[in-house]
């Protein structure tokens, strides 16, 4: 296992490796319309595919799943479209889901019982995995590879993808199926200890030190107090990735040493060499790095 620490002013951009797919923009892109579940007295749940257009072979996957505080956001917002967009650009699928949104209404505060808010990780994990049965199912239409399946998250989504991989007991997907990667943006568990030497994938983590919502290290989420209903112990980015480290298993954390919650999205725009140089040498060559990032 390769150990880097890497100050961000001395980052070489993927741009300057000889051109290759999924390291330089390879072909305009397409996008349609899907809806993978049909539920009763609620709104259908929908996915937008995109992909690569006049490239043959299998595609890696990426699952993008918004942020929004499991009461809002949208599949098709700036960000997931811009996100979605880049990314098949340079010879990715991604689909970009809805999921149910349970605390609409309700919120996710500190007056909020905390095992409402498990429970809404645990029910954004089963819609997430709907989604990608949906798309198993019907492989001959969008050609996956079924092995380069990669979660991607931002806030309440990077907090659902890292549930789904680490945390949720999952009964929706074959037991054989394994994530191939993992990208949280500003997410966090609630238990790092189910980070084990059998379900640990490569997981790039962006989090900004300063985060007053979800936390960087170990804190409760929102800040609660421990008198608070909504009281929830949280592992973030940085636990997150002492615990990979421990296990020496590969991760990618890019820190940023006074940065707020806006790093839940942020990344999407200042970071793309870094993601993509994570999901080409990390996720689909399997180098195993840890990485370091400082901001």
């Amino acid at each position: 296992m390769k150990y880097f620490l890497i100050p961000f002013y001395l980052l070489l951009s993927v741009n300057s490796f000889s051109q290759k797919k999924y390291l330089e923009k390879i072909a305009k892109t397409s996008k349609r319309k899907f809806t993978y579940q049909r539920i009763k007295k609620e709104k259908n749940l929908k996915l937008d595919f995109y992909k690569p257009r006049k490239v043959k072979g299998l595609k890696p996957l990426i699952i993008y799943v918004h942020g929004g505080g499991f009461s809002g956001g949208n599949r098709n917002d700036k960000y997931a479209v811009d996100f979605s967009k880049e990314m098949a650009s340079y010879g990715y699928a991604v689909a970009s889901i809805s999921y149910r949104l349970t605390m609409k209404g309700i919120g996710f505060g500190c007056n909020i019982k905390a095992d409402l808010k498990i429970q809404a990780f645990n029910e954004v994990s089963k819609d997430i995995s709907y989604a990608i049965k949906y798309i198993i199912k019907r492989n001959r239409k969008f050609k996956i590879d079924i092995s380069k399946v990669i979660l991607v998250g931002s806030s309440a989504g990077a907090e659902a993808v890292l549930n789904l991989a680490y945390v949720y007991e999952n009964e929706i997907l074959d037991s054989k199926f394994k994530f191939a990667g993992i990208i949280g943006m500003a997410g966090a568990i609630t238990a790092i200890d189910k980070i084990t030497n059998s379900n640990a994938i490569p997981t790039q983590l962006f989090h900004g030190e300063k985060d007053d919502l979800v936390p960087y290290h170990i804190a409760p989420h929102h800040y609660c107090k421990k008198e608070n209903i909504g009281y929830l112990k949280l592992y973030g980015s940085r636990a997150i990735a002492n615990q990979l480290k421990s296990i020496g298993k590969s991760y990618y954390l890019y820190s940023v040493k006074n940065g707020d919650h806006s790093w839940n999205s942020r990344p999407i725009y200042q970071c793309k060499n870094e993601i993509l140089d994570f999901l080409y040498f990390d996720v689909l060559q399997n180098n195993e790095r840890q990485t370091e990032v400082q901001f």
